[in-house]
C-alpha cells in the first residue's frame, strides 16, 4: 500500500514537472515556429500558423537587412568579458567575507544585494552622462563594465555561499605550510571552488547575453549586442512577427545550446554543499 502511494506520488510530481516544462518551453517553441513563416502567416490563428507551409525568408531578410555576425561578436566578447572581470573582483572580495568575516559583513552583503532591487531607469542619466563624458558610449568595455557592476552582487552572493561550505582548517593547514595569500586563493581555494565558480560563470554569461535595457540605452551600432539586433525589429510601423521571431531564434540560439551542453555542471554547481 505505501509503495503504491509513492509510486502514485511519483508519477504525479512527474507528470507536473513535465507540465511546467513544457509551459516554460512553449513560447521559445512558438517563436522558433514563427521564425519559419511569412508575415502574413505568422499573425493566424495557431492551428493555421501550424498548417501553414515553413519557409527560409524571414532568415534570408534578417540576413540581408542586419550584421547579425558583429552583433554576436559583441554579445560573446561583453558577455564573457564581464564576466571574467566579475569573478576576478568577487573571488578575494567573497573569500574575504567568508573566511575573515567583520561585524558589518552581512550588513554589507545585504547592501549590495538590495542595489538590485533599484530600477535601472532610477541611475540612467548620471551613467550616460559618464559615459557621453568619457568617450564610452557605443563601446563594448563601457558596457563590460556597466554590466560587471550591475551583475557584481550576484557573483559575490553565489561565491560566498560556495566558499562557505568549503572547510576553513584547509586554508589555515596552507598558510601554515607557507602558502601566500595570492596562493591560498588561487591553488587552494579556486580548485576546490571549481563547480561553484563554473555554475556562477554560466549563470552570469547568461544574464549578461540577456540584459536588455543598458544595452539599447548605451549602444547605437558599433557595439550593439544581439539584444539590440533584436529590437531593430519593432518600429513605428509595426512588429514584423516572422522576422522578430527569426532575429530571436537567432540570438537565443547560442545561449540555449551552451545551456544544454552545461546543463550537469550548472545544476551541480547550483547544488554544491547542499548536501554534506
Amino acid at each position: 500500500m505505501a509503495r503504491a502511494v509513492t509510486n502514485r506520488r511519483k508519477a504525479v510530481t512527474t507528470l507536473a514537472a513535465w507540465l511546467i516544462g513544457i509551459a516554460i518551453f512553449f513560447p521559445i517553441l512558438w517563436i522558433i515556429v514563427l521564425s519559419f513563416k511569412t508575415e502574413g502567416e505568422a499573425i493566424k490563428a495557431p492551428l493555421e500558423v501550424l498548417g501553414s507551409p515553413w519557409t527560409l525568408e524571414s532568415y534570408a531578410t534578417v540576413q540581408e537587412r542586419s550584421n547579425y555576425l558583429l552583433h554576436f561578436t559583441n554579445s560573446v566578447i561583453i558577455s564573457v568579458g564581464s564576466t571574467v572581470l566579475g569573478l576576478i573582483i568577487a573571488i578575494p572580495a567573497a573569500w574575504a567575507m567568508a573566511f575573515v568575516p567583520g561585524r558589518r559583513t552581512k550588513d554589507v552583503l545585504m547592501w549590495m544585494l538590495s542595489t538590485k532591487m533599484l530600477p535601472p531607469v532610477g541611475v540612467l542619466v548620471p551613467i550616460y552622462l559618464i559615459f557621453r563624458d568619457f568617450g564610452l558610449l557605443d563601446t563594448r568595455f563601457g558596457l563590460t563594465v556597466v554590466l560587471t557592476l550591475i551583475n557584481l552582487p550576484i557573483i559575490i552572493w553565489m561565491l560566498y555561499t560556495y566558499f562557505r561550505e568549503i572547510p576553513g582548517e584547509i586554508l589555515e593547514a596552507a598558510r601554515m605550510d607557507g602558502a601566500s595569500l595570492r596562493n591560498e586563493i588561487l591553488y587552494v581555494l579556486t580548485p576546490m571552488a571549481v563547480p561553484g565558480i563554473a555554475s556562477t560563470l554560466l549563470l552570469n554569461i547568461i544574464l549578461a547575453w540577456n540584459e536588455a535595457f543598458w544595452t539599447l540605452n548605451l549602444t547605437a551600432a558599433k557595439a550593439a549586442p544581439l539584444t539590440a539586433f533584436i529590437a531593430s525589429y519593432s518600429s513605428p510601423e509595426g512588429l514584423f512577427y516572422a522576422k522578430l521571431s527569426a532575429a530571436s531564434t537567432m540570438a537565443i540560439a547560442p545561449i540555449l545550446v551552451m545551456g544544454w551542453f552545461s546543463q550537469k555542471q550548472l545544476v551541480r554547481g547550483l547544488t554544491f554543499g547542499a548536501v554534506k
